[in-house]
């Protein structure tokens, strides 16, 4: 099989296969008059942390995010969360299943709203994400966060968008920022990474074209990058496991400190959907993120930690003993 074989059509709307993807029953319950997000967030609960929702980082109307920050915050790290929807769809309120046990760990999350086609196309969405980001540095102290702990977390087109800005370094230099010098983390769940060529007519249009490499984070890799946790699932049919085994092997290759894991059981949206307690089970995708962030030291200290992670069994074994939830 060639490299194009293995990367075509690895990008899908979500629409089109999250039925089949997931294995949680309450995840395929769309007729009963409620939503599986909605589901999830109140399975989450209230407590434990506080929330601030609709502050606004921009102009536009999507230019608005939720913070999520523990009792106590000093010198937590910030989690910058991009949310998934195939760069067509998404809201920043849906995800306090992911934010709030985060959150209850001890640390601040930002949860920002961005442009999505057809109002937006690419780059849009990630000059709006590099603007969250600039944000959510320039505000961390005021809920306790150390900037220098600032990590970015996405999920699918999510995913795509924190690591286009841990490896192009032109969307955050534009708000005076920098991925080697200002990010303490990477954390990518089921991201597309080296997905092309599209054959997707409305993700054609929103890239510009079948096959557009510059749109690929794997293409950006040059060393620098933030230590980088890559997960994703077996089962994923939306977007390809090799996605973030072929990321996770680039990032190495130019020196990365990178854990990567796929979870035997989960789909794409049950990936995300083991945040929430009752699928726990599925993977342990929020132990795995709470130890992660947790360990991060402040970006412009990072360059004494050790180096590079290079075994791959042994990167599985210990993400996958990690189960505390």
């Amino acid at each position: 099989m060639t490299d194009a074989d293995a990367t075509a059509d690895t990008v899908e709307p979500l629409s089109r296969r999250a039925a089949s993807a997931e294995p949680p029953s309450w995840m395929a319950r769309r007729g009963l008059g409620w939503s599986p997000a909605g589901a999830a967030n109140l399975l989450t609960g209230f407590g434990g942390f506080s929330a601030v929702q609709g502050l606004r980082y921009g102009d536009g109307p999507r230019h608005t995010l939720d913070v999520y920050a523990p009792p106590r915050a000093a010198g937590a790290a910030v989690v910058v969360f991009f949310y998934g929807g195939s760069w067509q769809s998404g809201a920043k309120e849906i995800y306090r299943f992911v934010a709030a046990p985060l959150a209850r760990r001890g640390h601040v999350v930002v949860v920002p709203d961005y442009r999505v086609h057809p109002q937006a196309r690419f780059p849009e969405f990630l000059e709006d994400g590099a603007a969250a980001v600039a944000w959510a540095a320039a505000q961390a102290r005021r809920f306790g966060a150390d900037p220098r702990r600032l990590v970015l977390m996405g999920h699918s087109a999510g995913a795509h968008i924190a690591a286009m800005l841990a490896t192009e370094r032109r969307w955050l230099a534009a708000v005076g920022l920098g991925p080697e010098h200002d990010l303490a983390g990477l954390v990518g769940l089921a991201g597309p990474y080296d997905f092309g060529p599209l054959r997707d007519p409305v993700l054609v249009e929103i890239f510009g074209g079948p096959h557009r490499p510059e749109t690929y984070p794997i293409n950006h890799v040059r060393g620098g990058e933030p230590p980088a946790l890559l997960l994703t699932g077996a089962r994923d049919r939306t977007v390809h496991p090799g996605n973030t085994a072929r990321f996770a092997a680039r990032l190495r290759a130019a020196g990365g400190d990178v854990r990567a894991t796929v979870y035997p059981r989960p789909g794409h949206v049950g990936l995300i959907g083991a945040f929430v307690r009752p699928f726990r089970g599925l993977a342990p995708v929020l132990a795995d993120v709470d130890a992660f962030v947790r360990s991060r030291p402040p970006a412009d200290k990072r360059g004494s930690t050790s180096g590079p992670t290079t075994d791959p069994a042994a990167i599985a074994s210990s993400a996958t003993a990690n189960r505390r939830a």
